[in-house]
Order: structure tokens, then sequence, then C-alpha cells
């Protein structure tokens, strides 16, 4: 009597790409593309936001053509809030649609990018049940979480940023990391008040809530900024990798971080530098390094003496 064995499908490593709107994610899947293929590595992108119209990478799977986000704000009459959130509990009812559209591409890296509205990922529960169906299928995936550098110049948008990320952290529930986008923009919008891994590594934020007292405003919320700082110290989890997707050594920083997330760099789909391997084993990946050099790259020194800045202060 012959057994009938299903065959488990060959694991498929990827990124999935999410942040608020305009953080820059379909940039970051073109760069993300081009710098993988000058790897060797074969890259299917897939659109996974209905409302992403005029795509600059080669989309191999594009969920527009099962529901797109303009086709529900007519038929249902909804805004573009409701009307997304709709899309994704759609594709989510059609996952069979997903399925087969995937199952042409199995010996290639994936790039999922998602739609830019914050509450997918910190309430609603379509795109993580996706994201799960996803790793039944036996993907490994890493959720790249963008978010705009320039926010490092304001002490409560950086807050702010801080719950954002650890609230998607949790909810999305998959191998995560943050990246500060666009850090050739950084300094657009002010000056930072620390060196920049006080940020990426989010440091003693007691010293950011001295600066929000000094601001009229928020000096009446100094307690409740005192209890969401505690809230992102206690769980510890938020770190950021700095970001500029026409910069090399930037990607590569970001690539280690995610293949280290998913385990791809455990894997044998490529030759493996020993080293390296074992460094990202024993978590020996230290970024102070690096974080020092896109700091004197991109963030413009004050020229000022220590007790300069310290009597500023």
């Amino acid at each position: 009597m012959s057994k009938q064995t299903q065959v488990k499908p060959s694991l498929r490593f990827g990124q999935v790409v999410i942040g608020p709107p305009g953080s820059g994610k379909t940039t970051y899947c073109q760069g993300m593309q081009e710098f993988l293929t000058h790897l060797g590595r074969k890259v299917v992108v897939v659109n996974m936001d209905p409302a992403n119209e005029g795509i600059p990478y080669s989309c191999a799977v594009d969920v527009s053509e099962l529901v797109t986000l303009d086709d529900v704000m007519e038929g249902l009459k909804l805004g573009p809030n409701g009307g997304l959130l709709y899309c994704m509990e759609y594709v989510e009812a059609n996952l069979d649609w997903l399925e087969e559209k995937l199952k042409q591409y199995s010996d290639c890296y994936f790039l999922f990018d998602c739609p830019g509205q914050v509450e997918l990922y910190t309430h609603q529960s379509s795109v993580k049940n996706i994201f799960s169906q996803l790793a039944k299928w036996n993907f490994r995936l890493t959720a790249v979480h963008l978010v705009d550098s320039h926010y490092c110049a304001d002490p409560a948008k950086f807050i702010s940023v801080l719950c954002t990320s650890l609230s998607t952290m949790l909810h999305v529930e998959l191998p995560h990391v943050n990246v500060l986008s666009k850090m050739d923009l950084m300094e657009q919008y002010g000056k930072l008040a620390f060196n920049l891994d006080f940020y990426t590594e989010v440091m003693d934020l007691t010293y950011l809530l001295d600066h929000l007292a000094a601001d009229p405003f928020f000096k009446k919320f100094r307690h409740l900024n005192e209890k969401l700082a505690e809230v992102v110290q206690d769980y510890s989890l938020v770190s950021f990798v700095p970001l500029n997707v026409q910069d090399k050594e930037s990607m590569i920083q970001v690539l280690r971080a995610v293949d280290k997330a998913n385990g791809y760099c455990f894997g044998d789909l490529e030759e493996r530098n020993l080293q390296a391997m074992m460094s990202a084993a024993v978590g020996a990946d230290f970024q102070f390094n690096s974080t020092l050099g896109v700091q004197e790259r991109y963030v413009e020194t004050s020229g000022k003496t220590v007790e300069e800045e310290m009597m500023e202060l």
C-alpha cells in the first residue's frame, strides 16, 4: 500500500518592505533589486500595494491584477484609508491567487513591496495573516521597516517613530530590521542634538526628554513622554540601520542585517565567507564603525569644542 506524501516546497527567502507613506519603500525595492542582481541572486519583486501606480522596477507579481484601490473607492464609496484596508482584506480572502502566482518562482529571492498605511502593521490583522500564510508556504522573511531619517532632528517625532516601530515589531511577528532611510537628506529639517549612534542604537532617552522639556508646548506633557520613553526602553527591541540607497556600503550593511535575521547567511544558496557567517552566529556584528562612517558622510559637524556644546545644553 503506497503512502501519498506531500512534497514540501523548498525554502524561499525574502524581505517584506513596510513603513509609512513616503518613506522610500518603492525606491528601496528598486535599489535592492539591482544590488542583489549584481550579487548574482535571482530576484523577484512582488507589488503588494494596490495603490502603487507607475512602478519603476520590473514587477513579477502585481496585486493590482487582483484588486486596485481606485476600483474599491469608486465601487464601495470608501476613502483612501478604508479602501486600502478593504483591499488587503480582499487579498487575504484570495490567497490562492497569490499562491499560484508565487509558485512560478521556486528558486528566487523575494522582495514584497507593501502598502504604506501604518494601521495595517500596528492594529489591523490582514497583512499579518498574509505574512503568516507566506511562512506556511515555506517563506523565510524579514520585515524591513523604513522610516525617514530626518525625524531624528525632531525629538517629539523621533519618540513617535520609536513607538510606531515597537508596535509594528510586536504586531507583525517577523524577524525585524528597522531602517533610517534617506540618510543624504537627514538634516534638511534641522540639526541633530546628539551623535548618530544615539539614534541608531536608541540610547538613554532621558537626554532627549530634556530637549523636549525646553519646548513650551511639550513641557506640560513631560510625564507622558517619560512613560512613552520607558516603554521603548523596557522592551529594548528598537534599533536602526542607516541607509542611503545610492551608497553601496550602506546597502551592504542593511543586507547583512536582513540576511542574519531571516537565516539566509546560514544557507548554501551562494558561496559563503566563513568569518562573516561565524560572526553572525555569535552576534559579533558591531555597527559602531559603520555608523561613524555614515555620520562623517552625511551629518554636518558643528566645529564647536566639547565645552561650548556643554554650555549650550
